[in-house]
């Protein structure tokens, strides 16, 4: 009998097929594999007993970097008789695609990488089925070496043996390559090639590191640059190359063991730091090893581990160096504002010593970052090792909202051109800052690599090419455009560029209500929840700053229920950037500025003349200027350098009082931001008032869900937005739910920051 086969899932650059092949030798089955673009298909010459066992085989067993979400058997009538089976080639067809993210060198390519014996020893390329560059590569869909960047490297005669080999770990592997016939590396030193060896250029740069120097490394997804993470000069001069002042820098370690003497680590962040997917992971500093200014005033370090053969040469190689640093600065390779680049003459501007190579990235990936919350993931940005693997929505619907005899809001559209929206083909652009896009159709949301704020003309390219890089490797031609509703993004412009362009639709999304979106598609939830979005700055649907929303909502519709205590914002940009401003703009008795001494050398009078007056002045909900407001009157952080930096230290200074607060009561924002007014003026310890602030923060927020319950009996809530970031925040208000009988969704492996509004802006429209 023949059967028809069809896997979906992560199926492409995953050693499927020859897992395949050798399993159906194994059972003694003729027929055929081959990758269909968006399923592998075989053709199963057996009978039905022997082909169960072989299914199960494959459910049980598959290999270990391939995700099967469906198997899907049918038997057929042919004459045709198969003598054995085979890998054929490769054929396109229609239907949803799953494309492998890069995956981090796995443990035998380490072990061969530094054995002598091994031909591919010291070799800065080496992969193979279960490991190396995926998407990052890839030009189009099947997966196969004539369509990835590798097409350009001829395979010599002992590679091309391995990758015909069924009995070989590199059968099929697409990137297989060797020191023969493999990539090679380049150094460019003020702009000038040296043409020397891969051994001698990594001894170089291992050499220049050592000397406290600065290098830029190519990755998989983009550049990084690198330097001695425990040489306090070095890292400064980085921080002036990148006019990054005071930002925390990824560290990069040389092993596990290096990772456990610094950090406090738990078996949780263990196994995902350890993970395929290699990320970066916010850990709690044990030693003091790292130079302070790698991550100053912050008790945290993201840390990653090497996920190439690259990385793991230029800590390990064999010359004369006996002492080179175990941790190394690894951060992303950009000028300041744009994306994390992938072409060396880009960054000549800002680094004189560049090691590249020739293999092309056709698609940039920055580094994934993960905090963790409760011992939980809370992905704080979903790039390379995740991106572009899709998130599931189940077809449900859910009632529009009616209570008390309130009818929600919900999104405006043409009826005529826009009756069956969830057929439709969707690109969701997402957020000005932290951008990420999303392409979506059926029931699958793809989001992709983290681009980055586009705040610039480079940027926006970046944005626009990545559109259309990711619209044809998942074969999504748009039918709908979705953005956020503010008036002068950048992000809004360009969508409506594309719907103009494309003659299609174009639908705006109210930005925190997104937010609370992403959690529900993450979470598959479709019921009503009682939402509560946090963060520094979205455009509401009153024309106002909001940033501190209660909402009842579901998938399809939302009714804004309440907020935090609207304060004037004044100053335009600079009241975001500047946290001054802020405290200044919540004090009901601005003069106090000067008796607790804030910004002494800043223009205080300038900025209450201005509240005064009501000039470059806008009502604002923020939460997260809240937050800029406590940390600036604790004297903590009164300018942010960076976005979340005063917030960031702030919840530093909380983490550092380790006692029990007292009993908190319930307080309006007004309210809490008075009362910790009054005691920094009584003397009271900083460390103590951002503990208060928190923990006053999570009971007003419970209050508030409570007064919701009881009006419109909804028990559960969703919590999403910046501030949800913060570890301790989060924890605080989780716990105090829960007490009070609520159930708590979070974003877990979907940024709650603005890197997930397109995840939630495509959920809307499913």
């Amino acid at each position: 009998m023949l059967y028809n086969i069809k896997i979906f899932g992560i199926v492409q650059g995953v050693g499927f097929r020859p897992f395949i092949k050798n399993l159906a030798d194994n059972f003694f089955i003729s027929g055929t594999v081959a990758n269909k673009g968006s399923y592998v298909e075989i053709f199963a010459q057996t009978d039905e007993f022997i082909l169960k066992n072989f299914i199960d085989a494959i459910k049980k067993f598959p290999p270990p970097r391939s995700n099967i979400l469906n198997i899907d058997v049918k038997q057929i009538f042919s004459e045709k008789i198969f003598t054995n089976f085979e890998i054929i080639d490769s054929q396109h067809e229609i239907g949803d695609i799953f494309i492998s993210p890069d995956i981090g060198i796995c443990d035998e390519c380490a072990r061969e990488l530094f054995d002598k014996n091994n031909r591919r020893y010291l070799h800065p390329f080496i992969n193979c089925t279960n490991c190396g560059p995926r998407l990052t590569i890839l030009e189009k869909m099947p997966y196969d070496r004539e369509r990835t960047s590798m097409k350009n490297f001829k395979m010599c005669k002992k590679c091309e043996e391995e990758y015909f080999s069924t009995i070989s770990r590199r059968f099929d592997a697409q990137p297989i390559c060797c020191n023969e016939c493999g990539p090679k590396l380049k150094l460019r030193i003020k702009n000038e090639e040296l043409r020397i060896s891969d051994g001698e250029i990594i001894k170089k740069v291992r050499k220049i590191i050592f000397d406290g120097g600065i290098v830029a490394i190519k990755g998989i997804g983009g550049f990084h640059l690198a330097c001695d993470a425990t040489n306090f000069s070095a890292v400064e001069r980085l921080r002036k190359l990148k006019n990054r002042p005071s930002k925390p820098f990824a560290v990069m370690f040389k092993n596990i063991f290096e990772v456990e003497r610094e950090c406090f680590l738990t078996e949780n962040q263990k196994k995902f730091l350890e993970s395929p997917a290699k990320p970066i992971i916010l850990l709690e500093k044990k030693l003091n090893e790292i130079a302070e200014n790698v991550a100053p005033g912050i008790n945290k370090i993201g840390v990653i581990l090497p996920y190439t053969p690259l990385h793991m040469l230029i800590f390990d190689f064999p010359d004369e160096i006996k002492n080179f640093p175990k941790k190394l600065v690894m951060t992303s390779g950009n000028l300041s504002g744009n994306p994390i680049e992938i072409d060396e003459k880009n960054l000549e501007k800002i680094c004189e010593k560049i090691l590249t190579h020739d293999r092309k990235i056709l698609m940039r990936a920055d580094d994934s970052v993960i905090e963790f919350i409760d011992d939980e993931p809370s992905m704080i940005r979903r790039s390379r090792g995740y991106a572009p693997l899709p998130i599931f929505l189940e077809k449900k619907s859910a009632e529009k909202l009616q209570k008390n005899g309130i009818i929600s809001v919900t999104t405006k559209f043409d009826e005529k051109t826009f009756c069956n929206e969830k057929n439709k083909k969707i690109l969701a652009i997402g957020s000005e800052l932290k951008n990420t896009f999303a392409l979506a159709k059926n029931n699958l949301i793809y989001a992709s690599p983290y681009i980055g704020d586009i705040g610039n003309l480079q940027s926006a390219e970046v944005l626009k090419n990545s559109i259309e890089k990711m619209s044809e490797l998942l074969e999504i031609i748009p039918e709908i455009v979705v953005c956020d509703k503010h008036p002068r993004y950048q992000t809004v412009k360009i969508a409506e560029e594309i719907a103009k362009s494309l003659q299609i639709p174009l639908v705006k999304i109210q930005h925190h209500y997104a937010h609370i979106l992403s959690n529900l598609a993450e979470n598959n939830y479709f019921g009503e929840v009682i939402g509560i979005a946090m963060d520094g700055t979205g455009y509401g649907d009153d024309g106002t700053i909001w940033g501190g929303e209660f909402f009842i909502c579901d998938m399809k519709n939302y009714l804004r229920v309440g907020h935090i205590e609207k304060f004037l914002q004044a100053g335009g940009d600079k009241s975001s950037v500047e946290s001054w401003r802020s405290a200044i703009s919540m004090m009901k008795n601005k003069n106090l500025a000067y008796e607790i001494k804030i910004s002494s050398e800043k223009n205080i009078f300038g900025q209450i003349f201005l509240l005064e007056k009501k000039i470059n002045c806008v009502e604002s909900t923020s939460c997260g200027r809240l937050f800029d407001a406590v940390s600036a009157i604790l004297g903590i952080c009164e300018k942010n350098s960076y976005e979340g930096e005063s917030a960031m230290k702030l919840q530093a200074a909380a983490e550092k009082f380790t006692k029990k607060i007292e009993k908190i009561s319930f307080m309006t924002t007004g309210e809490i931001f008075e009362k910790i007014l009054e005691k920094v003026l009584n003397g009271e310890d900083k460390n103590y008032l951002a503990k208060f602030f928190h923990e006053s923060l999570a009971e007003f927020l419970v209050v508030r869900c409570e007064e919701i319950k009881n009006s419109y009996g909804i028990k559960t809530v969703a919590l999403s937005g910046g501030v949800f970031q913060n570890s301790l925040m989060t924890s605080l208000t989780v716990k105090k739910l829960n007490l009070r009988g609520f159930k708590v969704l979070l974003n877990k492996m979907i940024p709650a920051n603005d890197g997930g509004l397109c995840i939630g802006q495509a959920a809307h429209l499913r």
